[in-house]
């Protein structure tokens, strides 16, 4: 299907957590039309194999390409871990961003970034070494200390961001830090950065630099999209789709987006 400058940007995540990434481009690129998609019937792909991953990651890739994307945006670090290769051959002359790029590009710009990093995220994305890999391709001189919260995403998903049960949870796992010198904290997950707040609560007075991937992927494609003449001046429409709970999905999308949505609609992927 050929694409223009009209055509929507496609963004994807197992659940609600890549809307941190939809929200980022909105504020960077308003005139931009979106098309979410939130696998929200098989979530959460971190404690999934691979090849399951995989699987489902280029099913919504095609679907994506079958609405006429001029660009994919993997908000799901799990995915970017196990399938980006994939997903860009699929993609043919589609670009394809994915979070863990941008998120140790920025780790690495940053002032932080130079001597310990730490990483949070689910146990597929750790156990996958990708953000070492990423971190060491860039900088081998960087030590990379990761650890597995595999809670926070179902923590996400119900909405709890900010109470006893979060606080503790997040307390729990990012005290394996402490005897560290880490200054920056890639949040490896899309999920997180609604943990943001209260994960530099958990900090306290220490000086550390928590890395928004989402933020960094929509400068990505602000640039791509002016350099490849593909930005769109009248737009601005956001599209959802589901693949199962639309009512809870737009509960949660509204309430972290701050506004209305329309329907959204649900896709039966095979």
């Amino acid at each position: 299907m050929k694409t223009d400058s009209s055509s929507s940007i496609g963004i994807f995540d197992s659940g609600i957590g890549g809307l941190t990434v939809a929200k980022a481009v909105i504020e960077a690129l308003p005139e931009e039309n979106i098309i979410y998609f939130g696998d929200t019937a098989r979530v959460p792909y971190g404690i999934k194999s691979e090849e399951t991953v995989r699987n489902y990651a280029l099913q919504i890739t095609d679907f994506l390409l079958s609405k006429g994307v001029k660009m994919i945006l993997i908000a799901c670090n799990t995915v970017s871990a196990s399938a980006k290769d994939e997903i860009i051959k699929a993609a043919g002359d589609i670009p394809v961003l994915d979070v863990i790029t941008s998120g140790t590009d920025a780790a690495l710009s940053g002032e932080g970034g130079k001597d310990q990093i730490g990483v949070i995220g689910t146990l597929a994305t750790v156990n996958s070494k990708a953000y070492v890999r990423s971190i060491k391709e860039r900088n081998n001189g960087v030590e990379v200390i990761q650890q597995a919260c595999p809670l926070l995403v179902p923590l996400a998903e119900e909405g709890w961001i900010d109470n006893v049960v979060a606080r503790q949870t997040l307390h729990t796992y990012l005290s394996y830090f402490d005897e560290t010198n880490i200054r920056s904290l890639i949040l490896g997950c899309t999920h997180y950065p609604l943990f943001k707040d209260v994960i530099a609560q958990e900090f306290g007075g220490k000086k550390i630099d928590i890395i928004d991937s989402a933020e960094s992927i929509a400068e990505t494609a602000r640039l791509k999209l002016k350099e490849l003449r593909l930005e769109n001046s009248g737009g601005g429409k956001l599209e959802c789709y589901v693949s199962d709970r639309p009512q809870r999905f737009q509960e949660l999308a509204e309430r972290f987006l701050g506004r209305s949505l329309g329907d959204v609609q649900i896709v039966t992927l095979s």
